[in-house]
């Protein structure tokens, strides 16, 4: 049975990837719609990724006894209208970053609460965290390579399309 403040954790936890499944949509589509077809189906991948990141803390909640509490976000995710690739993958990090904290903080209260089922169950989300960060850092290198040649963005944008085809570079 989950503790009281592990199954807090965890729901929060749930609720976080459900939102980060939508923030990688929204990306998704927005850079769809200017022709980056290789980068929106990385983009569309990792939104499916963290559903599945979602429905694992809710098959491991259920498995425990625990209540899965589902939240609608609602409201705007994020407003990109007028961003460049660089920006844009700058807030992808930045929300990884701030998942990889959460995730962290998990971690530390399993072992609080001597729940080394739930803390074990956790280190896929820390290897997980430490793969999506150094993928989005090395995109935004990437990124800085190219600066603000067209050919290279280009050459970039098949080169995510071959990505999201072969999951390496």
């Amino acid at each position: 049975m989950l503790s009281e403040k592990i199954q807090k954790g965890l729901t929060k936890q749930l609720n976080r990837e459900s939102e980060s499944s939508q923030l990688y949509l929204y990306m998704a589509s927005w850079i769809e719609r200017k022709g980056y077809e290789g980068i929106c189906e990385f983009l569309y991948d990792h939104s499916n990724e963290e559903r599945i990141h979602m429905l694992k803390l809710i098959r491991y909640i259920n498995k425990r006894g625990g209540n899965v509490i589902l939240v609608d976000g609602g409201g705007d995710i994020l407003n990109i209208t007028n961003v460049s690739l660089k920006e844009l993958f700058m807030k992808l990090f930045e929300h990884e970053q701030k998942i990889s904290r959460e995730i962290n903080f998990l971690v530390e209260i399993s072992l609080q609460e001597k729940d080394y089922f739930t803390y074990n169950f956790l280190q896929w989300y820390v290897e997980e965290q430490i793969e999506e960060e150094a993928l989005i850092k090395m995109i935004l290198d990437k990124i800085e390579l190219i600066g603000a040649d067209k050919g290279g963005l280009y050459l970039f944008d098949k080169d995510m399309k071959n990505f999201h085809k072969n999951k390496k570079w």
